[in-house]
């Protein structure tokens, strides 16, 4: 069986447009999968995309979106988040949202990457996504090579952002997404630069967490946060709450 050409959309553009987002508590399982670039079928048009943005750092939920695009809606200059400007990034944000057939976001909370580790969160997340598109997706495609659970047939494409437009725009909604959480979070917590490192571990943001303590927004699982509280050293670590305030969003950018 020979692998199917995957051909960019190039049809003319039209206004129709949905905007869907949506959150769900389920259980999930994770499915180790080879990279699948043989069995989907690139002639579905109701094909969602899903990528997930927010693994790696110490801080804040993890973030996945779920995007089906309109073969009648290009957008131009997709491609994998982490290689654009964050101001390209952005742009192309506004745009997928104006055009797609239907997006979603879907998040894990800090309080579950704790409880259920990063990779179940993960999957978790990506459920959540795919379950609050309203249009039922006919397959998905999946950036990575773990699936979660879903009703619909799903494939995981190794490096799938690289190459799958439905993919590249999951991997910007949700980039920019948990980006423009961090930096609302940067506003309640200043000195920690969670708006320039976005939560990774940083030097400046290793530095700001042994001044200031831990956040009730910090991971507690994982180990440089954990080591922290453990040493329990100065008074300014806070209390990590079970259901800590959500940051206020950043106030808009004038266009």
């Amino acid at each position: 069986m020979t692998q199917p050409e995957f051909k960019p959309n190039t049809m003319p553009a039209t206004q129709h447009c949905a905007k869907h987002t949506a959150k769900h508590s389920v259980k999930i399982s994770a499915r180790p999968v080879p990279s699948d670039l043989f069995s989907w079928d690139p002639s579905i048009l109701l094909t969602a995309g899903v990528d997930e943005a927010g693994r790696g750092p110490w801080v804040g939920p993890v973030v996945a979106a779920a995007v089906i695009l309109d073969p009648h809606c290009e957008v131009i200059g997709l491609n994998d988040s982490k290689k654009l400007k964050p101001e390209v990034r952005k742009r192309l944000s506004l745009e997928i949202k104006a055009q797609a057939l239907g997006f979603a976001i879907g998040e894990a909370s800090v309080q579950e990457i704790d409880r259920l580790n990063i990779l179940q969160a993960t999957l978790l997340a990506m459920k959540r996504a795919v379950e609050g598109l309203i249009l039922r997706p006919e397959q998905v495609l999946v950036d990575g090579n773990r699936l979660p659970t879903l009703a619909q047939p799903a494939f995981a494409l190794v490096g799938g952002d690289s190459f799958v437009p439905c993919i590249q725009a999951a991997s910007i909604l949700a980039k920019v997404h948990r980006d423009e959480w961090c930096e609302a979070l940067a506003l309640e917590y200043p000195g920690y630069g969670f708006a320039a490192h976005k939560g990774y571990g940083t030097a400046q943001h290793q530095e700001a967490l042994a001044r200031l303590g831990v956040t009730p927004w910090h991971r507690v699982s994982f180990a440089p946060v954990a080591r922290r509280l453990a040493q329990g050293q100065g008074p300014k670590v806070q209390q990590v709450s079970e259901n800590p305030p959500r940051p206020k969003s950043p106030p808009e950018v004038p266009a």
